[in-house]
């Protein structure tokens, strides 16, 4: 049949009649060429332009593509200033843009399209618009069919050849032919202006052929010899396959499955579904509680057929940028908001994006940022015109029970989800009620015993060893708790309270026990044994050191602990070790985690707190902790760090720093005064060493320790902790 044995429409609208059926697919069973200007060039796009060309190219035809450049604001910076050549920014742009496939239909179709270019039967040109040096995208959206005879059937509209233009979205084409008389004279304009652009003849578009690209797609895609003729029932086949996938990616886009998560998982999401998706999942480090997140929210975007705004805070820019590399690979693709130069027109994306949602327009957006940057004014402000389905996802939750974050929690988000290894906040009963209050119950609580006991978590060893302050550094002590305790009142409860100036003075005392000299005596002893191993990883404290002995090594007084334990091990022992710290920048720490785990390049990690929510090293085997604290939640998140499971790992060793005021033979005949001096500190260590020592391989070894502390000070084991200490972080 011949283009004008058809009947065709002046207008085709996707919701009305099927325009593949109607429209595509007949007509171009009887072309022999198929020019094509529209949209976005990327993987995903590409994979449907050979949809029914089948036919076509079993006619002897061709096709021919005109496709914009998805440029990033920085890609069009650095053609505007000269920083690189236009070409080559644009190059590497389209070859970033090709993706692995999704699934086995495209990975079908884009084999096809790969053999239709090395075959020449498929040739694509990139258009912009360029004036001077500036860049705009060119986004016609034009389309010819021409048969043997001459015929010609020329398309506009709204509609990019793409999953969504098909079928998803509302869209429109209107049609003109040239044996009509009325459309002759459009027809023969169409003709023209695609030739114009095509030959690069268009003043006002500049159109550029890139064989590299084209050399791209066919080394990539083309997986083997694939049939080109196709005869009527595999077509049909091929169609209905066709809107099948299409179907499936518009409500199932985000492709982590359900299957490959764990039981526990599934049975959070499962519960926070019946919580109507509001609650908390109460996980331990390691447990997998990002991916947990990633299901719950691709099955809120099911159940909301789709439309859903999801906006993810996490408090540190290297959290952001892990949850973006596995939303990323799930098919989320954030706007990413952070102070950071590349991120800088965020608020614009988020502006637009939000406008569009409202508009329904655009069904899905996701938005990851900080904590930082969601409390600001204008991020606050652009969050609050979300219409419906909101979802917040708040990762390491505790946070948001300061006084300065929970305030805005906003009632705004009808859905949300908490994420948090130890959501209840150590000495803030008000602030872990804020907590409850807006994020409700836990949907799960999976605990660090039972992730060891399913194998989520590596088995561990746990080392204690003593360590005694230097008698300045106990001089220093005592003057402080001295100090301190003019601040301290006992309420009618009987609770213990420190005021404001009190919990200044804890700070600075928590500093001399996180800073004991001893502690650069004992790290060098124990870690020599593992001086030519790797995976190690040192915790310091926040603290300086100023001891006399440092004077007797010609070493200035306040160093920090850190750069002296850098030293220590880099000079005296040999060892090639890192500081991973606040003070690295997010390009120096991603380069440190890729060397760490090259063990070759890497022996050790030297880190103070930085490592302590979030970041995933899954290869860390050993750990020395120098410097720890009284609050519950960080070390616990101190010891998940060091038991993600990696290939190699049977198990981890952690080596334990327990810090004491004085050598425990003194404590035996102290009076009742100075030993109530002690025994904050005391309790705090056994504590600390009571919760690592029950889940260890070696549990009794920690016992003899916790014996002698337990006699020495007259303590009973059972009884109730003071939480004189509760506001010490190190």
């Amino acid at each position: 049949m011949a283009l004008n044995d058809y009947e065709v429409l002046r207008e085709y609208r996707n919701k009305q009649r099927d325009i593949i059926s109607s429209f595509y697919l007949p007509l171009m069973s009887s072309s022999n060429l198929y020019q094509r200007a529209v949209g976005y060039f990327s993987s995903s796009a590409l994979s449907f332009y050979t949809l029914g060309i089948s036919k076509l190219i079993e006619n002897g035809g061709k096709i021919e593509l005109i496709a914009s450049p998805q440029l990033s604001d920085e890609d069009i910076e650095a053609i505007e200033l000269g920083y690189e050549y236009r070409d080559d920014v644009i190059q590497r742009a389209l070859i970033d843009s090709l993706k692995a496939p999704l699934n086995k239909y495209e990975e079908k179709r884009l084999n096809l399209l790969a053999t239709y270019i090395a075959d020449e039967k498929l040739e694509i040109k990139i258009g912009f618009v360029q004036k001077g040096n500036k860049l705009s995208i060119y986004h016609e959206k034009l389309g010819l069919l021409y048969d043997a005879e001459g015929n010609i059937v020329a398309f506009t509209g709204s509609m990019n050849e793409s999953g969504n233009g098909f079928i998803g979205n509302y869209e429109t084409i209107d049609a003109y032919c040239s044996w009509k008389p009325a459309d002759i004279e459009r027809v023969e304009d169409k003709v023209k202006a695609f030739n114009a652009i095509w030959n690069n003849e268009d003043s006002g578009v500049l159109t550029i052929r890139f064989p590299d690209v084209e050399k791209h797609i066919i080394d990539k895609y083309k997986k083997c010899e694939v049939q080109t003729d196709i005869d009527e029932e595999e077509y049909e086949i091929e169609l209905d396959d066709f809107k099948e996938v299409i179907k499936s990616n518009n409500i199932n886009r985000i492709t982590i499955s359900f299957d490959d998560l764990y039981d526990y998982q599934n049975k959070a999401i499962a519960n926070w579904e019946d919580n109507d998706y509001i609650g908390i999942y109460d996980m331990c480090t390691g447990a997998g509680k990002t991916y947990t997140a990633i299901g719950s929210i691709k099955k809120l975007h099911e159940a909301n057929k789709g439309r859903l705004a999801v906006i993810i805070v996490a408090p540190y820019q290297h959290l952001v940028e892990q949850w973006v590399e596995d939303l990323v690979k799930y098919n989320i693709n954030p706007i990413i908001g952070y102070s950071d130069s590349k991120y800088r027109n965020y608020k614009d994306q988020l502006r637009k994006q939000i406008f569009d949602y409202n508009l329904g327009v655009r069904q899905f957006i996701c938005f990851i940022c900080t904590n930082a940057s969601f409390k600001i004014d204008k991020v606050q402000s652009l969050l609050s015109k979300i219409k419906d389905n909101a979802l917040l996802v708040v990762d390491e939750a505790h946070n948001f029970g300061s006084a300065e974050l929970r305030t805005i929690l906003s009632d705004n988000y009808k859905y949300r989800l908490a994420l948090s290894a130890t959501l209840d906040r150590h000495g803030d009963p008000e602030g872990t009620e804020a907590l409850y209050r807006f994020f409700k119950t836990k949907c799960i609580e999976y605990t660090l015993e039972q992730a060891i006991k399913e194998k989520k978590l590596t088995e561990y060893y746990y080392h204690p060893y003593i360590v005694t302050l230097t008698p300045s550094e106990f001089d220093d002590y005592i003057k402080l708790t001295n100090e301190m305790r003019q601040y301290i009142h006992v309420d009618k409860k009987g609770n213990i309270k420190l005021s404001e100036q009190a919990k200044k003075i804890a700070i600075q005392r928590s500093r001399i026990v996180a800073g004991a000299f001893e502690k650069i005596g004992k790290l060098k002893e124990l870690i020599e044994p593992y001086k030519d191993d790797h995976n190690l990883l040192v915790y310091c404290g926040a603290t300086t050191l100023n001891s006399d002995d440092l004077a007797d090594e010609g070493i200035d007084s306040d160093i920090r602990q850190i750069d002296y334990i850098t030293k220590v091990l880099g000079e005296d022992l040999e060892m090639n070790v890192s500081q991973f710290t606040s003070r690295e920048d997010m390009p120096t720490r991603s380069n440190l985690i890729e060397r760490f785990k090259k063990a070759e390049e890497l022996q050790g990690l030297i880190a103070i707190k930085c490592l302590d929510e979030g970041v995933n090293i899954p290869s860390i085997k050993t750990a020395f902790i120098l410097a720890s604290t009284t609050n519950p939640k960080e070390y616990i998140q101190r010891r998940g760090r060091v038991l993600r499971t990696c290939d190699g790992k049977d198990y981890a060793r952690i080596y334990d720093l327990i810090t004491i005021p004085r050598p425990l033979d003194e404590a035996f005949a102290l009076p009742p005064d100075e030993i109530s001096t002690d025994i904050s500190l005391i309790k705090n260590e056994i504590n600390r060493m009571i919760e690592f020592k029950k889940l260890s391989l070696n549990p009794y070894d920690s016992d003899k320790i916790i014996s002698e502390l337990i006699d020495a000070y007259g303590l009973e084991l059972d009884e109730e902790f003071m939480d004189i200490e509760e506001y010490h972080y190190i």
